[in-house]
């Protein structure tokens, strides 16, 4: 023989390639994948998602909305009710319960009246007194 002796030459005088030590390492990488897989643990918190509700919440029913436009007119659920109007519409509305009161300014409203419509509504006792941009 020659002086390779790695192959084994079958009846026939074919070279035949061991393959016992690929399959040895196949099997050591599915354990070693399949003992780490087992170790990965996703980490979370579970979370109760609630229940829809077609009834509005609390802050939907009571939330008082002032428009300021352009020209420095006040609005009140579609009326045009004045700065002078502000103090009434929210004294009479928490009479009843607290609201907070939202004034949503355009773009273009002047400053002054802006500041006069929400001290309006602190007078007249709003405790939370937001302010929002229109569109």
């Amino acid at each position: 023989m020659g002086r390779f002796t790695d192959y084994q030459s079958g009846d026939d005088g074919e070279t035949k390639v061991d393959i016992s030590p690929l399959i040895d390492c196949v099997f050591i990488l599915l354990i070693f994948f399949i003992v780490t897989t087992s170790f990965v643990q996703e980490t979370g918190i579970e979370v109760d998602k609630p229940q829809p509700s077609s009834q509005p919440t609390n802050d939907e029913k009571t939330t008082i909305v002032l428009r300021l436009d352009e020209s420095g007119r006040v609005f009140y659920e579609g009326r045009d009710i004045g700065i002078a109007g502000v103090q009434s519409e929210v004294k009479r509305v928490l009479q009843s319960e607290e609201a907070p009161v939202i004034v949503q300014a355009s773009f273009k409203a002047p400053v002054g009246s802006l500041v006069r419509v929400m001290d309006e509504a602190r007078i007249a006792g709003a405790t939370r007194v937001s302010l929002a941009q229109t569109q």
